[in-house]
C-alpha cells in the first residue's frame, strides 16, 4: 500500500531532524522510505543527496543530485553539491562547470539569498579562481615543455589563450550605423604595417608647433560632442563639454576655412594618408584635445570601413586608450591606429592637457573596387540627408 502524504511528510520531518544532528544514515533511511513509498509528495532527492553526503556514500549522493538537476537544471544547491562531487574526484574542470552554473543561476535570481547560501557562493567563487590558476599554470607548463614559452608565442595566440583563461573577453566590431562583413577583428594595427606613416611621424615637430599656436588661442577648440538640432540629443555626459574638444582641419569632406590655413604643415603631412574622399563626408581630420582628469566612456564608432589614426602631439604620462581588451598609452610622435567600431574608451589621468592629431583612413583589407562602391553608396546616403549613417 502506498505511503500516505501525511506519512511521507512525517518521514521527511524525521529525516530533516536527523540531518540537523548530522545522522546521515537515519536521514537517508527516512528519505528513501518516502521515495520508495510512492506517495503524492514529491521525492526529496536533494535532501537524500545531503543525507548520502553525511553518510559518506559519494556515488549515491551524485545519483540523487542527478535526479534533482534532471528536473531543475538551475537548482543552485544541487549545482554546488554536484560541483563538490567533481572536486572531490579531482576533476577541476568538471567542478568549475557546475560552480559557474551555480554562480550564474544565483546572479539571475531576483531575490536575496540566505546567509548560508551566500557563504557557499563565496566558497565556490574562491575555489573557481584557484582552479583557474591551476589550469593556467598547467597549460603554461605544457606549452613550455613543447618549446612554446611566453617569448615564442604570437600576439594572436597569446590573446586566444588569455580569452580561453578568462583573462580577456571577446570584443567584436559593432558599428552604430553601417557594418561591412568579412573584415578581420583587429583592435590595434601596428605602425609598421603602414609605410606612409613614417612621413607623417617625421612631421611631428612642425605639426606640434602649429598645434601650440592653436592651443594658445582660447576659443579655437569647440566641444567634440555637439547636438545636431535635426537629430535626437545624444546621451553622452560630455555633450557640450570642452573637456573633450576638437579643432577640425577637414570636416564633412572639405578643409575647414580658417583652420586649415593655420596649419599648412599638418595639412601637407595628411596628404600621405589614404583618407577616404567621399563628398559631404570625408576626409575627416582634427586635433583632439582631452583635458586633465577626463574620461571618455566606452562607445563604438559609426562604421567599420575605416580605421582611426592618432598621432600624439602633446602627450603627458598617464594618458591611455583601450580598444577591446587591449590598453595602450599614447607616446609622443608614435601613431596609434585602431578600429573604432570595436568598443573603446580613453582616459587622461595626468594633470595636463593631451592633444592628438586624429584622422580616418580606409581599412587596408577593403579592395579598390569596394572602396569605389562604398564611396558611391555613402555619397548617395549623404545626399538623402542621412548624415548619421
Amino acid at each position: 500500500m502506498p505511503m500516505s502524504a501525511q506519512e511521507a511528510e512525517q518521514a521527511i520531518r524525521t529525516g530533516i531532524a536527523a540531518l540537523q544532528r548530522r545522522d546521515g544514515a537515519a536521514a537517508r533511511t527516512a528519505f528513501e522510505q518516502v521515495i520508495e513509498g510512492g506517495s503524492a509528495v514529491p521525492p526529496p532527492w536533494f535532501l537524500l543527496a545531503q543525507a548520502c553526503r553525511h553518510s559518506g556514500d559519494a556515488d549515491a549522493e551524485e545519483r540523487a543530485l542527478d535526479r534533482v538537476l534532471a528536473e531543475q537544471p538551475r537548482h543552485i544547491g544541487a549545482l554546488i553539491m554536484k560541483g563538490d562531487c567533481r572536486a572531490r574526484a579531482g576533476e577541476d574542470r568538471g567542478a568549475l562547470s557546475f560552480y559557474q552554473a551555480a554562480l550564474n543561476a544565483a546572479a539571475a535570481h531576483s531575490g536575496e539569498v540566505s546567509p548560508v547560501l551566500a557563504g557557499e557562493l563565496q566558497r565556490i567563487a574562491s575555489y573557481s579562481k584557484q582552479a583557474e590558476r591551476r589550469f593556467a599554470d598547467k597549460l603554461d607548463s605544457h606549452l613550455d615543455q613543447a618549446g612554446i614559452g611566453a617569448d615564442a608565442r604570437s600576439r594572436r595566440f597569446q590573446d586566444a589563450l588569455d580569452i580561453l583563461l578568462g583573462k580577456k573577453q571577446v570584443y567584436l566590431q559593432q558599428p552604430n550605423s553601417f557594418y561591412f562583413p568579412g573584415l578581420p577583428q583587429i583592435q590595434f594595427y601596428e605602425r609598421a604595417e603602414f609605410p606612409w606613416l613614417a612621413g607623417i611621424e617625421a612631421a611631428v615637430p612642425e605639426m606640434r608647433a602649429e598645434l601650440e599656436a592653436v592651443v594658445a588661442d582660447e576659443g579655437a577648440f569647440t566641444p567634440y560632442v555637439e547636438h545636431d538640432p535635426s537629430r535626437p540629443q545624444p546621451a553622452n555626459r560630455l555633450l557640450g563639454d570642452p573637456s573633450w574638444s576638437a579643432f577640425y582641419l577637414w570636416k564633412s569632406g572639405k578643409p575647414v576655412a580658417g583652420n586649415a590655413e593655420r596649419c599648412p604643415k599638418t595639412m601637407a603631412a595628411l596628404e600621405a594618408a589614404p583618407m577616404p574622399r567621399i563628398e559631404g563626408r570625408s576626409p575627416m581630420a582634427l586635433f583632439s584635445l582631452l583635458r586633465a582628469g577626463t574620461h571618455i566612456a566606452p562607445h563604438h564608432g559609426l562604421l567599420n570601413t575605416r580605421l582611426i589614426c592618432h598621432v600624439p602631439l602633446i602627450t603627458p604620462p598617464g594618458c591611455r586608450l583601450r580598444v577591446g581588451n587591449e590598453v595602450r598609452e599614447w607616446e609622443q610622435g608614435k601613431a596609434l591606429i585602431f578600429d573604432d567600431s570595436i568598443e573603446h574608451e580613453a582616459w587622461n589621468d595626468s594633470g595636463e592637457t593631451r592633444v592628438v592629431l586624429l584622422f580616418e583612413i580606409w581599412r587596408p583589407e577593403i579592395e579598390e573596387d569596394e572602396r569605389r562602391a562604398l564611396t558611391a553608396m555613402f555619397e548617395a546616403i549623404t545626399a538623402e540627408g542621412a548624415v548619421d549613417i
